[in-house]
């Protein structure tokens, strides 16, 4: 596999990541600023790719300790690659995470982060690229699986953080009846007006809150540049939802 070594967080992630195929874009560098980690806490990233998330959240909170899951080999060697090339503390397990068993790190995770595939097998029409396909398309594992997975892992009062589409919301709330609570959604909008086309969604597991709708974050202004806010984010900053 070819691959390019890019940076995030204004230079202070090397990400190791293929040259073709699926490429982190925004979407993970807002999910790992929105999640809540402290040092000294354990964080697993379901579908880790070459690492993008968790090298983001090791970048801002140093002392976690990072745990990845991804199926492909190769994409899991990339993230070795990635957690070795910024020094960070952490593992990758190159399994399908639906094959884990339920024995794996049972209630011993404070958080886990994850970027699902965005799409349904009955709505997406898969990329001819392996990564794409695999990165848009639900193929074996669906959306609560993630979820099961998530919740098997969390410790009580752990969160699971989430970035998905907007109008996957209803499948995320449907997925999270089951041992979660205080959900929190933030939407994030393209431009000022325009419909939310992601959310960022939160849940405690364990939780007893109500539901909160956050006010979101805008991405881009006008003339199509990062907005402020998005701009110290995309440096290093927390996202609080």
């Amino acid at each position: 596999m070819e691959t390019t070594e890019d940076l995030l967080l204004d230079g202070r992630v090397r990400l190791i990541q293929p040259k073709d195929g699926y490429r982190a874009a925004i979407d993970p560098v807002l999910l790992a600023a929105s999640v809540a980690a402290r040092a000294g806490e354990r964080v697993v990233d379901l579908g880790c790719g070459a690492g993008a998330v968790f090298a983001c959240i090791g970048a801002r909170v140093p002392g976690v300790e990072l745990i990845g899951v991804e199926r492909d080999p190769e994409m899991a060697g990339l993230a070795r690659r990635t957690l070795a090339v910024n020094g960070f503390d952490g593992r990758i397990e190159t399994a399908d995470l639906t094959a884990l068993p339920a024995t794996w790190e049972a209630g011993l995770i404070d958080h886990v982060s994850a970027n699902p595939p965005y799409l349904p097998s009955e709505r997406g029409r898969p990329s001819p690229n392996p990564g794409r396909a695999a990165a848009g398309v639900e193929t074996g594992g669906d959306l609560a699986d993630w979820v099961a997975v998530a919740r098997r892992c969390l410790r009580h009062k752990g969160t699971l953080t989430l970035v998905h589409r907007a109008d996957r919301l209803d499948d995320i709330l449907a997925a999270l009846v089951r041992g979660f609570g205080s959900v929190v959604v933030f939407p994030l909008f393209p431009k000022a007006g325009r419909d939310a086309g992601r959310v960022l969604v939160r849940a405690v597991r364990g939780g007893r809150a109500p539901l909160r709708l956050a006010s979101g974050l805008v991405l881009h202004g006008a003339d199509g540049a990062y907005t402020a806010v998005t701009e110290t984010i995309l440096r290093g900053a927390p996202l609080d939802l």
